[in-house]
């Protein structure tokens, strides 16, 4: 019999090693289900972590890394924000396409304008439009207490029909001979967020996530709203006799997150993806999830399970192309991450018995 007995306090050790031992299960179960799929585990496992990193193509791969981990970082980072005050907005993914969409269009109605101007009013763009779609279930909250997880999470679906819209319609590039998709803003210099050293991967993005992890940092460990924000989510009873009120922390933390995740999708779509098309969500959002999580919700932990994410995605590529793997496994793989990280986290709160229950 496997009892669970709740721990006086949280455990210090589990909560720094449940991220390393869900990483470690993650690869044996992973490995499990490659040898299901007919390829050598150990193989696999190499290919998803090593060969980015130390393979014959590594140079460029490294720099692939901050490109991926870019989006993941800056998203995780507001929604840690939020998870650590108890309000749990699932869209992001959706916050993330608002922001593109945003920024592409006035990139785009300002086409082909050559100005200094156009690039910083396509962040401030980006940041807004993220920030007003997760102002819905905050203001639905807020208003007729309804559930921020059902309605943010509803609200992805659609912004990605918005996305398929604006990409066959409004936004279609009336050159690309009836293609969808919006022009190329790869092309397009006074709107495009390029590599600041070439072929290192470090563009605009990057340094943005870099920021957003010291603000995230600053804000919850050293001001006073921090400190707020980390005892609603603990206390809640606590934090109204402290003077906190529970309306205005929700319009914070879910718009200060949805603000990240719009400004992650500007930069992505004016460097990396180039263009709106209906394809252009990859589920950023959803990954940044595990992030936070993997992460502790500490902004340092962030910025490495980050890297780590960007590694399986890069890696997760190279073991479709060279070993043949279906993507779907690789799917499941990152999945395993957080399956396996939510049930070692039980081992910070308690402890495990194994015996034969007692008989009254």
């Amino acid at each position: 019999m496997i009892t669970l007995i709740r721990r006086p306090n949280p455990s210090r050790f589990w909560s720094y090693a449940t991220p390393v031992a869900a990483v470690i299960a993650t690869m044996i179960a992973g490995g499990l289900l490659f040898a299901l799929l007919g390829k050598h585990p150990v193989e696999a496992i190499r290919v998803i972590f090593y060969e980015p990193l130390f393979g014959e193509n590594a140079a460029y791969f490294r720099g692939q890394l901050l490109v991926k981990a870019g989006p993941l970082v800056l998203i995780a980072c507001g929604l840690a924000v939020g998870f650590r005050a108890g309000i749990w907005n699932i869209g992001a993914e959706g916050q993330y396409i608002m922001g593109a969409l945003a920024s592409a269009w006035l990139a785009l109605h300002m086409y082909p304008a050559e100005s200094h101007w156009l690039f910083p009013a396509m962040i401030v763009l980006g940041a807004i439009g993220g920030l007003l779609w997760a102002m819905i279930p905050a203001l639905l909250k807020v208003w007729f207490g309804t559930s921020e997880i059902l309605v943010s999470l509803m609200l992805v679906y659609v912004a990605e029909n918005l996305l398929a819209y604006m990409a066959f319609g409004p936004l279609k590039n009336p050159e690309g001979y009836g293609f969808p998709g919006s022009r190329n803003l790869q092309d397009y210099p006074s709107a495009h967020n390029a590599e600041l050293i070439a072929g290192t991967g470090l563009h605009w993005g990057v340094v943005a996530a870099l920021v957003a992890v010291i603000f995230t940092y600053i804000l919850m460990h050293r001001h006073i709203m921090g400190f707020r924000i980390r005892v609603a989510g603990e206390a809640p009873r606590a934090a109204r006799f402290a003077g906190v009120v529970p309306a205005r922390l929700v319009m914070i933390s879910l718009g200060f997150a949805g603000a990240l995740a719009g400004l992650a999708g500007m930069f992505e779509v004016s460097g990396p993806a180039g263009q709106i098309t209906d394809s252009f969500n990859v589920g950023y959002g959803f990954t940044a999830i595990i992030v936070a999580f993997l992460g502790r919700l500490h902004p340092v932990g962030i910025l490495l399970a980050g890297l780590l994410m960007a590694l399986t995605y890069i890696g997760g590529d190279m073991a479709q192309l060279t070993l043949g793997l279906p993507s779907a496994a690789i799917q499941v793989f990152q999945g395993m991450l957080l399956f396996f990280l939510l049930g070692f986290d039980v081992l910070t709160n308690f402890r495990v018995r194994l015996g034969r229950r007692a008989v009254a």
